[in-house]
């Protein structure tokens, strides 16, 4: 499962954040808040897929703007294994890598900078890259850069539509 949130080219009112399949490119969780930012929508769409399908997700490729160490700690104690960039220390004074511990770190934010300094989670994060643009451009393509309603229902109305024909569009393409 692939978390992306779409850009906008005005004022942003709205975050849409969209949960992908990686292995079919089929939207299987839709959010729409008026938050800035991405910090702690990751927890809230995992819940959604899992209420929609009955299934948690076994990994998670998140951007990194959902990396927060809370939500690896909570989403990795729910067994979903987090890959998502680590972000470089603050100071470079610090001798500190990117993959080293910090003295605050729970075991499973530590778990994860050392899974995300391997070789394998970096070449499987890229699925993340793949997955979440292609999705963005599809539905960007087919509409939705600009929302002309107001109000979260509203937009999320739209979002829901879009992501139902973006899937009709991927169910087509998947069988044939």
């Amino acid at each position: 499962m692939v978390a992306t949130d779409l850009p906008t080219t005005y004022n942003p009112a709205y975050n849409v954040q969209l949960a992908t399949d990686v292995d079919s490119g089929v939207i299987v969780g839709v959010s729409v808040v008026s938050e800035g930012n991405d910090a702690g929508q990751a927890e809230t769409m995992v819940t959604q897929v899992e209420q929609r399908s009955g299934v948690a997700p076994e990994s998670y490729l998140i951007d990194g703007g959902y990396a927060q160490r809370n939500t690896v700690t909570t989403l990795t104690q729910r067994h979903i294994e987090v890959y998502a960039p680590v972000r470089p220390p603050r100071t470079t004074t610090s001798g500190r890598e990117r993959s080293s511990p910090r003295h605050d770190d729970t075991p499973e934010v530590i778990a994860w900078r050392q899974r995300m300094g391997t070789a394998e989670a970096k070449e499987r994060y890229k699925l993340r890259a793949a997955t979440a643009e292609r999705t963005n451009a599809q539905v960007r393509f087919h509409g939705l850069t600009r929302f002309t309603v107001r109000g979260l229902s509203k937009v999320l109305s739209v979002v829901l539509l879009v992501a139902i024909a973006h899937n009709l569009v991927r169910w087509f393409a998947l069988a044939s």
